[in-house]
């Protein structure tokens, strides 16, 4: 399976952070985030990833240039930004007729690649979409979704004022061809994936529950609570791994 991995934001949020360091580059714990997800994804079983660039472009590309996953890696560069249904579909030939993985470069995210990709080949008739889900501690700032007893999700509200629970997108998705060509049948270069894509596919969309780790960097607080949450997670899995080397 390829990925996409989405990198091109400006990271508005993040400034002044940002005003010199793009998005996806941000250090959590002396590490770029970038860095965190070529691991998970290539280490992971996934065979080739393509990461889009517009803001701080060549910082992007002189980071791949020196990664040792660079030989697995492509990059797209967008004059201007597509949105994320946009980039899906300017970039459909990477992927053929398979599905494929989409995240967003600025999350910080750690999951068992196999089982989200065994729970997508075991989704019901008719779904073409699976996304990650986890539980935020900031529920307004997410989109929340409903699922029913199969794990479909039924309804989902895009940061409202009022979310009916805590269960959020994690913006890491499972794709079916179909879904590309649903995109090309808006007719529109730029296209958002949560108000456009999503909707149309309620009903459509399986849930895979993320319950190890996930963090939005969206902004200075988050990355804050990241660089905690990051090693308090290491931390518990190195005594983890103390205890089952001693079973």
């Amino acid at each position: 399976m390829r990925a996409l991995l989405l990198a091109a934001g400006l990271g508005t949020r993040l400034r002044p952070l940002t005003d010199t360091v793009p998005k996806c580059l941000v250090p959590v714990r002396g590490r770029p985030l970038l860095d965190y997800w070529l691991d998970l994804l290539l280490e992971g079983g996934i065979e080739r990833i393509l990461i889009n660039t517009h803001h701080l472009a060549e910082m992007v590309r002189s980071h791949v240039d020196a990664s040792r996953w660079r030989d697995r890696i492509d990059l797209a560069h967008e004059d201007s930004l597509l949105g994320t249904g946009g980039t899906v579909l300017r970039n459909a030939n990477f992927f053929g007729d398979n599905s494929f993985l989409l995240a967003h470069a600025d999350n910080l995210t750690r999951f068992d690649i196999a089982a989200f990709i065994a729970r997508h080949a075991a989704r019901p008739v008719g779904v073409e979409i699976t996304m990650m889900t986890f539980d935020t501690d900031e529920p307004r700032s997410c989109g929340i979704v409903e699922e029913d007893e199969r794990g479909v999700v039924v309804r989902f509200h895009e940061k409202v004022a009022h979310p009916p629970g805590n269960r959020a997108n994690a913006a890491i998705y499972i794709l079916e061809p179909s879904v590309v060509a649903y995109i090309a049948s808006l007719g529109r270069p730029v296209v958002d994936f949560s108000t456009e894509v999503i909707p149309a596919f309620i009903g459509r969309i399986h849930s895979f529950h993320n319950t190890s780790y996930h963090r939005d960097i969206g902004t200075i607080e988050s990355l804050r609570k990241a660089e905690t949450e990051l090693r308090d997670f290491n931390e518990a899995a190195s005594r983890h791994s103390q205890i089952a080397s001693f079973s």
